[in-house]
């Protein structure tokens, strides 16, 4: 194989969000992997970013996707951590090995070309190892929000409620590692059939928000009165106050997401009153990545997947991750 097929991302704001193009497989240099990605997956930023609403920009035709996982193809000098034929998956930040976020580190797609690619070179430090029971499909839902779901969840235990919201990617796994620590499950979603889904992954009960728009006293109600010890916040102005409202004393948010786009708001009073915490949560360095891997390795634990595209369907999919009633992961297959 001498040339590699990939997905560059076009002008923000264009009908098609990237154009194909074929290209030399590159070689590892010092340090560096070349690695055969086997699959991608897509994340609420790539819209985003396709759009120019991503509040960092993107430098132009990088290749597209932050999540990839494949096989290590070749390996450069003085490159020591992985071996040919090793299965890794990529760090959402390639740079952030782990302690604290204290800047905004490098970031696939703005500042380097992503994984929706066939080969790709990478320093052999922005990648992990896949767990034994995971595919390459699977292993390519990790990275963004497998760790932010951990970094979410994170300190949760035996004897807490932590409350979820809906079944996109990170509150799926927020699920599954909730119960993983021990913590009793509250999940909401607005649409009845997504119920079962829920309970299957580890919801001890799973509140309609759309039947229910005060759900807050609902988690207040199925937890004796007691509420969430910790939310995993992904709607942002639209669910803050119902978090809140759902919120134990001195209870924890954890803010992901800033889906909704309208809604009461922060109420401060509230906030205060609760003598709550909000945290921001940066998506996780490939130390807090490793740290999930862990847990999910131990429990076997599988990614909820919505549907797998072929490469050369990648702008379907893109369409797919789009539209409404998704239930988990977009994968592509390369």
């Amino acid at each position: 194989m001498t040339t590699t097929k990939a997905y560059r991302m076009n002008i923000p704001g264009s009908d098609i969000p990237f154009r194909l193009v074929e290209e030399a497989v590159p070689a590892p240099g010092r340090g560096e992997v070349l690695v055969r990605v086997r699959a991608s997956s897509l994340n609420y930023r790539d819209p985003a970013l396709a759009s120019g609403h991503y509040p960092y920009p993107m430098e132009p035709e990088r290749v597209a996707l932050a999540d990839g996982a494949g096989e290590i193809a070749a390996v450069g000098p003085e490159a020591r951590r992985f071996a040919v034929g090793d299965r890794v998956a990529s760090t959402f930040f390639p740079t952030w090995y782990g302690g604290a976020f204290r800047q905004v580190p490098e970031m696939y797609v703005t500042t380097r070309d992503g994984w929706l690619t066939e080969y790709k070179v990478v320093d052999e430090d922005a990648l992990v190892a896949v767990p034994a029971h995971l595919g390459f499909e699977e292993a390519a839902a990790l990275p963004c929000a497998l760790v932010t779901a951990w970094n979410a969840v994170r300190g949760a235990g035996v004897g807490d409620v932590v409350l979820t919201q809906g079944t996109g990617g990170v509150a799926l796994f927020a699920v599954q590692l909730a119960r993983a620590l021990g913590a009793e499950v509250v999940a909401t979603t607005s649409d009845p059939a997504k119920v079962a889904l829920l309970e299957k992954l580890g919801a001890d009960a799973v509140i309609d928000s759309r039947a229910t728009p005060e759900w807050g006293a609902e988690v207040l109600a199925a937890t004796g009165g007691h509420g969430a010890d910790l939310v995993v916040e992904l709607g942002g102005q639209s669910t803050i106050a119902q978090s809140i409202a759902a919120l134990a004393y001195r209870g924890t948010i954890s803010q992901v997401g800033l889906l909704g786009a309208a809604g009461a708001g922060l109420d401060l009073a509230a906030f205060f009153g609760k003598q709550a915490v909000l945290r921001s949560i940066p998506v996780g360095s490939r130390s807090d990545l490793e740290d999930a891997l862990r847990v999910v390795a131990a429990r076997e634990i599988h990614p909820v997947i919505d549907r797998i595209f072929d490469f050369d369907d990648a702008t379907a999919a893109w369409a797919h991750f789009s539209a409404p009633g998704r239930v988990g992961k977009v994968v592509i297959r390369h």
